[in-house]
């Protein structure tokens, strides 16, 4: 997407954007892992109101993208 969705959003849904970040790092399964859950976690902000349930629905996105990439990156070799 190239607005950024995360602007003009409840802080509570903005601060979501910076732990889904990945563009340090590696090139890789580890960072095309991080990427996808990225473009989710902003399909679903620029697809939703901000409210308690996108705020817990990003928490668990960033929580099982971590374990996405801990997985990615035993194998990534």
């Amino acid at each position: 997407m190239s607005e950024n969705v995360w602007e003009d959003r409840h802080p509570s849904t903005q601060h979501f954007q910076e732990v889904f970040q990945f563009d340090h790092l590696p090139e890789g399964k580890i960072r095309d892992t991080s990427s996808m859950c990225a473009d989710l976690a902003e399909k679903m902000v620029a697809t939703l109101p901000d409210g308690p349930e996108l705020s817990a629905g990003l928490r668990s996105l960033w929580e099982a993208k971590n374990c996405f990439v801990l997985q990615a990156a035993r194998f990534d070799k």
